[in-house]
């Protein structure tokens, strides 16, 4: 099964390495020297990491056959993709891979059916459940322990304790306008 475990950003350097915006929770695993890895889109591969870096907080990598800025910067926003065991699972016990979340059912601590996960955003603060609910309307999670309370792959399904307004109209605004209204 492939994965997508990084994004290349931009040209860092003359010299052929690139950015690269991590989508694992393993890089030392699946972005090491030596790791082929396919490509969307797909003519731009399959890459072979060179060297890898941390510069300034990011992970740079140079790839063979990618030996100056130019060559680096047609590189930019391509995907690398991993092939991995689709048996094999992450190291931590509370971590999952997209494919395992995908297409589970999602209910509320009470049993009610929300939807079905479609997708799992990944953003520089958390990751969100995209859910698709029964009428075809999106609905938003965001994958944090206190809103995804369970993940049981055996039922094929994610609880959530979802609080007011998440993915109802029941929001509860509270101002400090309201309580200085009533004094």
């Amino acid at each position: 099964m492939q994965l997508v475990v990084a994004r290349i950003g931009r040209a860092h350097g003359i010299k052929g390495e690139v950015t690269v915006e991590v989508r694992t929770d393993e890089p030392e695993l699946r972005l090491a020297p030596g790791a082929v890895l396919a490509t969307d889109p797909a003519s731009a591969g399959p890459l072979t990491i060179e060297t890898g870096r941390v510069h300034s907080g990011r992970l740079l990598l140079r790839f063979e056959g990618v030996r100056d800025r130019t060559a680096a910067e047609a590189l930019r926003n391509t995907l690398l993709i991993a092939e991995v065991d689709p048996d094999e699972l992450p190291e931590e016990e509370d971590e999952y891979y997209d494919h395992q979340l995908i297409d589970l059912d999602v209910v509320t601590k009470d049993g009610e059916a929300v939807g079905r996960i479609t997708e799992i955003s990944h953003l520089p603060t958390q990751d969100l459940f995209v859910v698709e609910r029964p009428d075809g309307s999106e609905v938003f999670v965001p994958f944090v322990s206190q809103i995804v309370t369970e993940i049981d792959l055996e039922e094929q399904r994610a609880v959530i304790d979802p609080p007011p307004g998440l993915i109802d109209d029941r929001a509860e605004i509270a101002s400090s306008r309201d309580e200085d209204a009533g004094a």
